[in-house]
């Protein structure tokens, strides 16, 4: 078994410790070197043929490290949690910069294949922001040159899905069930054993139109074989429970009223429940399963598949390994702030860096002055004090025309220190049109996304108090930015110039 396994490709799976990754992880060990990402697990052996690495993958460096030496990589990350004690951002602000990053890392490592499982999308209509953002992630995963084959699926019916584990959840806990509007859209779940073995035969590759004829997006919808209302769906998930739930329709309540009393009954944060609730408006059902029908896969029925999801659930799924006591911990005062900004056309990464230099001092005199050294280190000081509020050194080395990055290397404003990575990064990315209606295109679409400006700080630890940070320089970070996005949105259009340098 070995010696099969080494003349597999090696392959790393992003969001390894939820409940998708891990059983993939197990379905593709008995062939395959399988690398899984955690942000909490510790690199070392796993179950056979499982080894974990702890990647933080808004870290581009964490990566690239996590991606070395793999052939095919799985995507299977969606960012709709805080990832900090404080997050100013929003998630699909999140999760292009984490597809970016992997992107960026799957380029550079040489990687053939990226397989991601994301959502279904209407043919028509606007999108929710949760959709879009899926769509988004596609074409992002897509935009550094490795070809990617996504997969769209409707609600998976697992015994640890998010999804699932709220509607089971609210299925158990109300006698009389109110259905809101969305509960009469159709959607086509899919038992979650379906989605790893068609994302299975997608690391592989026999089914799939490889090279450049293939382009560099590839996209199937998956689905099981029966098409329902969500309505319906609650209904038999009851049966399948053994109970009896009075259902009546409410029409007047609002997606936002439906996020509070699903969040209320379930114990499900509203920033997980909020964008799943908007999305429900659409109907998520798939256009064709072709994928589907060239692996010889109809896929369980629906009372299977819910039959397994209620059941006492696979036992043996291989354990994320936790870091040792000793091991380096992160400050917990953390900080990630993520703004979307437009770019003006012929502009870079590294000129909005510059600009952003150039700008502050001019925003905010005279209180604010800003100095560049010959290291290329920028000072922020506040008139008439002899320290600087931060200190930002440019790394060159970690630089690219499409990513200024900038690390917070002191200041009386920023804690630093052996385990800080406060880090500050202008990163030019691709992003849905400004309507988000969803309409079919070439390989990445003719409304493949319009250039946008990310601005990013990640990892920030403040010196000041926390409560102190919150009324203060949290807010008046989020003020300049502000001005900063209009202001960019004022500068005119302008070709690059050919090396051009931050610093």
């Amino acid at each position: 078994m070995t010696g099969a396994r080494s003349a597999c490709p090696r392959v790393v799976i992003a969001g390894g410790s939820g409940f998708v990754g891990r059983a993939l992880a197990r379905r593709l060990s008995a062939a395959h070197e399988v690398v899984a990402l955690s942000r909490s697990a510790a690199e070392g052996p796993g179950d056979q043929g499982i080894s974990w690495r702890r990647a933080d993958l808004f870290s581009l460096l964490d990566c690239e490290r996590a991606l070395e030496g793999c052939q095919v990589a799985v995507y299977l990350v969606h960012s709709m949690m805080p990832s900090a004690r404080l997050t100013q951002a929003r998630f699909e602000d999140m999760d292009l910069i984490l597809a970016d990053n992997f992107a960026r890392a799957a380029a550079a490592a040489g990687v053939q294949r990226i397989v991601y499982l994301g959502g279904l999308v209407p043919s028509e209509g606007a999108l929710s922001p949760h959709l879009a953002s899926r769509v988004e992630v596609e074409k992002a995963l897509a935009g550094h040159g490795v070809p990617v084959v996504a997969l769209r699926a409707s609600l998976v019916i697992g015994p640890h899905g998010s999804s699932f584990r709220i509607l089971r959840n609210l299925v158990a806990r109300l006698p009389v069930m109110g259905l809101p509007a969305w509960t009469r859209s159709d959607c086509q779940p899919i038992a979650v054993d379906d989605v790893v073995e068609l994302l299975a035969a997608c690391v592989g590759g026999e089914h799939l139109a490889l090279g450049a004829a293939a382009g560099p997006l590839q996209i199937f919808d998956i689905g099981g074989p029966e098409i329902l209302p969500y309505a319906g769906l609650i209904s038999r998930t009851a049966e399948a429970m053994g109970l009896t739930r009075l259902l009546l329709p409410i029409p007047l309540m609002t997606p936002r009223l439906s996020t509070l009393w699903v969040s209320l009954i379930t114990g499900t944060s509203r920033e997980l429940v909020g964008p799943l609730v908007e999305s429900l408006r659409h109907p998520m059902v798939c256009d064709d399963r072709r994928l589907q029908e060239a692996v010889g896969l109809d896929g369980a029925g629906l009372s299977e598949a819910l039959a397994v999801a209620l059941g006492p659930g696979p036992t043996d799924l291989p354990e994320v390994p936790r870091r040792p006591p000793t091991a380096a911990r992160k400050p917990r005062n953390t900080v990630r702030s993520v703004q979307r900004m437009p770019l003006p056309e012929g502009r870079d990464a590294t000129w909005v860096a510059l600009e952003y230099l150039r700008w502050l001092p001019r925003d905010l005199r005279p209180f604010i002055g800003v100095t560049v050294d010959e290291e290329q280190c920028a000072r922020f000081w506040l008139v008439g004090f002899a320290r600087p509020l931060l200190a930002l050194r440019y790394a060159p080395d970690r630089s690219t025309p499409d990513r200024a990055l900038f690390y917070v290397v002191g200041g009386t404003l920023a804690a630093t220190g052996a385990h800080h990575r406060g880090r500050l990064e202008f990163r030019v990315a691709t992003a849905e049109g400004p309507d988000g209606v969803a309409e079919e295109a070439g390989p990445l679409g003719d409304d493949a996304g319009v250039p946008v400006v990310i601005a990013a700080i990640h990892d920030f630890v403040p010196a000041l108090p926390w409560f102190v940070y919150n009324l203060t320089q949290a807010q008046a970070h989020l003020l300049v930015m502000h001005r900063f996005g209009l202001h960019l949105g004022r500068q005119p259009s302008r070709p690059v110039e050919a090396g051009a340098q931050a610093g």
